[in-house]
């Protein structure tokens, strides 16, 4: 297992087997019951997640993006994107949003963004089971110097922004920073500043950039050029992700990243049809509370399953 720019080795346990319009933000009143609950109390976990059998052959990835800085022992993964790829070369991203409020199982109610943190990629893909029905087979993570590094090392991406942005940026104080609608380069710390950047928006909006960037990557990695460097490219993103995946695995998997159409790539998200806003009372942190029936619809068109 590789680290993150040089920090995460010690901070990830080791694995084991195991489209829309912009949304607007929900006001309906919460009722007080049933809220969510904050320690293990016997009978108050929610029921697991109806399984979904996905179909043969489909291989699904889940991506996560950690707020680690160096020397820091924690960390949460504020991004998170399931990627379900199919042998007849249609992909679907699916977006999680981090303040999800889910059961870690054997463990306690907390946000989404903390199980890989509290357990690894064993807690995360029983976290995905018992609350979603369905497991990620592996998992990359990076962490943002990584993610600089990545988007750097391919030389810039080509990102098509959904709707022009603006927002604070550091460096561009007072005014701000402005991309607008249509196909734009990027580099590293943009891609990084555009996907995070939260300060004029809020996080659901967070998971429509982050996927167009994700795409922007995919991109650019699937290129003629990208495919013919698997080798090279997997020796230079080493130093910058975290993963279960071996060169071996990565040269597999490049006849289904061969027959991947760029036109049937389907973006899904967790959004605000599927959950609802919720202030926990005795700390008043906001969380997302899940609304299991509607999640499981979006994951059975993204994923294909029964």
């Amino acid at each position: 297992m590789t680290g993150v720019a040089g920090t995460l080795t010690a901070m990830v346990p080791s694995s084991s087997p195991v489209p829309s319009s912009t949304p607007q933000v929900e006001t309906a009143t919460i009722p007080p019951t049933p809220g969510p609950t904050l320690t293990p109390t016997p009978g108050q976990f929610p029921s697991p997640s109806t399984p979904i059998t996905l179909p043969v052959g489909e291989k699904t990835f889940i991506l996560l993006g950690s707020d680690q800085r160096p020397d820091a022992s924690d960390f949460r993964t504020d991004i998170l994107i399931v990627v379900a790829l199919s042998s007849d070369g249609s992909v679907r991203l699916i977006s999680f949003p981090r303040d999800l409020w889910v059961y870690l199982p054997g463990r306690f109610m907390q946000r989404i963004n903390t199980a890989q943190e509290y357990g690894g990629f064993s807690l995360l893909q029983s976290t995905f089971q018992y609350n979603f029905g369905f497991t990620p087979q592996s998992y990359i993570l990076t962490n943002f110097e990584g993610f600089q590094s990545i988007v750097d090392i391919l030389g810039g991406i080509d990102v098509v922004v959904g709707q022009t942005y603006h927002d604070a940026r550091e460096g561009y104080f007072p005014q701000g920073f402005t991309v607008k609608a249509g196909l734009v380069h990027m580099d590293g710390d943009t891609a990084l500043w555009y996907s995070r950047s939260r300060e004029s928006t809020g996080d659901l909006d967070r998971l429509r950039r982050s996927q167009e960037v994700l795409v922007g990557i995919g991109s650019k990695l699937l290129s003629l050029s990208g495919l013919t460097r698997v080798p090279q490219l997997y020796q230079a993103l080493r130093g910058s992700v975290v993963t279960d995946l071996t060169l071996q695995d990565a040269l597999d998997l490049l006849p289904t990243l061969q027959a991947i159409d760029p036109n049937r790539i389907q973006r899904y998200e967790i959004g605000i049809n599927q959950v609802i806003p919720y202030v926990i009372p005795t700390s008043g942190a906001n969380v997302l509370l899940p609304r299991p029936d509607a999640i499981h619809q979006v994951l059975l068109q993204a994923l294909g399953g029964d």
